[in-house]
């Protein structure tokens, strides 16, 4: 039997979770994903984990870890992500910027559309 359903109830509970402001929770969501993910994908979820994280020290007050996690988050969400990414990375990764290095709001994690997907493709065929 399948992770896959599994993994996708993951994925949304993450998000849920995160746009809930439960940082530490989506953390948690997306590192079960992170752990069975395939190898192309780990560098993302690596990034969202950090970025969850980060929210988490902001929340907190800690000025030194959300300034650590987010860059490490926003250096991992920077390349594109790979075909079928579930999270929407393009978007959410110049918003994760603003946030660390201008202090402007948390940003949203949105599931990847075909608009996201084909944006990270154009230019590759």
């Amino acid at each position: 039997m399948s992770d896959a359903p599994r993994g996708a109830a993951f994925v949304r509970e993450g998000m849920r979770l995160y746009n809930a402001g439960r940082f530490w929770e989506a953390h948690e969501a997306w590192e079960a994903v992170w752990r069975a993910a395939p190898p192309q994908e780990r560098r993302c979820w690596q990034g969202l984990i950090q970025a969850a994280a980060a929210m988490l020290h902001r929340e907190r007050g800690n000025a030194h870890g959300f300034a650590t996690l987010g860059e490490a988050a926003i250096e991992k969400l920077a390349p594109p992500a790979p075909p079928g990414f579930p999270v929407e990375t393009v978007r959410f990764s110049a918003a994760l910027a603003r946030c660390v290095r201008e202090q402007g709001p948390v940003p949203p994690a949105e599931p990847a559309g075909p608009s996201a997907r084909s944006e990270s493709s154009e230019g590759t065929s």
